[in-house]
């Protein structure tokens, strides 16, 4: 090397002695390990060979020793990602499991990791696979509690929860839960009604399915979490698709018509109620108003036969005289019968009235003085009425 300063003194300035550079490296590595140089002019020992050539090759030997033992220490660090979690072998048996980051073990053949991925979600298919339409039967047809039979479909998704046990309670564990499905789903469905699988209880069987495969599978030990169960497809068997189809579509116009009834019925039944309420509200109002005509009428009279009883004949005429307003009053002519005479008195009250109403409307637009109204008004007024009671008289004699 050209920093040594033995370079260039040996061998008329030729390369370096390897013996020298493999002595040198030795005893270095030596003095790192606390091995006591060898003193000068001690004879190597070992059998004939080479002077030094063993002692170089032991040099050696321990350097890739130590080289072999820093790779096999180095191969125990791991790294666990998020997600997920690593389940530490100790000769074969459990020993930890180790939370996401840089980790370190004991290298082959003492301990050993497996990385298991706990947050993934994974799914298994019941019934078909890949796509619905690739059935299959001994999977998807089940009997229900009314002897018929159903073609279900559903997916199943489901997570880790205990990393030991899945690795170490499972052989397969998609075939486990396949099989816990097939199990769940064909206890629900056998404890069902047809109609109920296939419309209305849908949601609840997958409900039902669900915590049924989870409590079998926490009794095997599985570490697995059922997250969902999708049911894709529930039908009736091919082979009586159609007449099923006919059978649900009546009962789909069964409730059609049911709830076109149930509209008719309350559009018509509160018109009803109502015109109920009001006839028997106007029923009442009659009843009310009859009862009180009556009892007016009954109280009118009482007073009338108390009047009556103090003035018999003055009251007589009263009532006469009310009598014959309250009848001609609806009366537009009358003809009176004079008695001893041929002839009959026709009197046009229609005729009468009219001229007594142009009579007051001439009066009240034609105005008067004050002191004519004052003195014809009365005189002819009281003149009236004596007319008309000398009239009545006379009739009632």
């Amino acid at each position: 090397m050209p920093n040594d300063p033995q370079w260039g003194k040996k061998n008329n300035d030729g390369p370096p002695d390897l013996d020298e550079i493999l002595k040198k490296l030795q005893q270095k590595i030596s003095g790192l390990l606390g091995f006591r140089p060898r003193p000068a002019g001690t004879p190597p020992t070992g059998g004939g060979g080479m002077p030094g050539m063993g002692a170089a090759m032991g040099g050696g030997l321990v350097f890739i020793v130590l080289l072999i033992v820093a790779v096999w220490l180095a191969s125990g660090f791991y790294i666990v990602e998020e997600g997920r979690r690593g389940v530490v072998l100790r000769l074969g048996k459990y020993l930890e499991t180790t939370m996401p980051g840089p980790r370190w073990h004991i290298p082959y053949p003492f301990e050993s990791v497996e990385v298991v991925n706990v947050a993934g979600v994974r799914t298994v298919e019941v019934g078909y696979r890949g796509n619905p339409k690739n059935k299959q039967p001994q999977e998807a047809l089940m009997l229900t509690d009314d002897e018929n039979i159903v073609d279900v479909q559903f997916a199943i998704q489901y997570t880790l929860k205990s990393p030991e046990e899945y690795l170490f309670n499972n052989r397969n564990p998609d075939d486990n839960v396949l099989q816990a499905a097939e199990t769940a789903i064909r206890e629900v469905v056998g404890k069902s009604k047809m109609d109920f699988v296939l419309s209305q209880g849908r949601s609840e069987v997958a409900a039902r399915v669900k915590v049924l495969m989870q409590q079998i599978l926490d009794r095997y030990k599985t570490g697995i979490f059922i997250t969902t169960v999708n049911l894709q497809n529930v039908q009736a068997p091919e082979q009586v698709l159609p007449s099923f189809e006919d059978v649900v579509r009546a009962g789909q116009d069964r409730e059609r018509f049911r709830n076109e009834g149930q509209a008719y019925a309350n559009d018509v039944v509160p018109k009803a109620r109502g015109v109920a309420a009001r006839l028997i509200e106007e029923a009442n109002g009659y009843r009310q108003s009859v009862i009180n005509t009556a009892q007016g009428d009954a109280s009118r009279f009482r007073q009338v036969l108390t009047e009556y009883e103090k003035a018999p004949q003055v009251t007589r005429e009263r009532i006469y005289l009310e009598t014959l307003q309250q009848v001609l009053g609806s009366t537009s002519k009358v003809i009176v019968d004079q008695k001893g005479g041929q002839s009959l008195l026709y009197l046009p009250l229609d005729r009468l009235t009219a001229m007594t109403q142009q009579g007051a409307v001439s009066v009240e637009a034609v105005p008067r003085a004050p002191e004519a109204v004052s003195q014809q008004g009365p005189e002819s007024a009281q003149n009236r009425r004596d007319g008309l009671r000398t009239r009545d008289r006379e009739a009632g004699r």
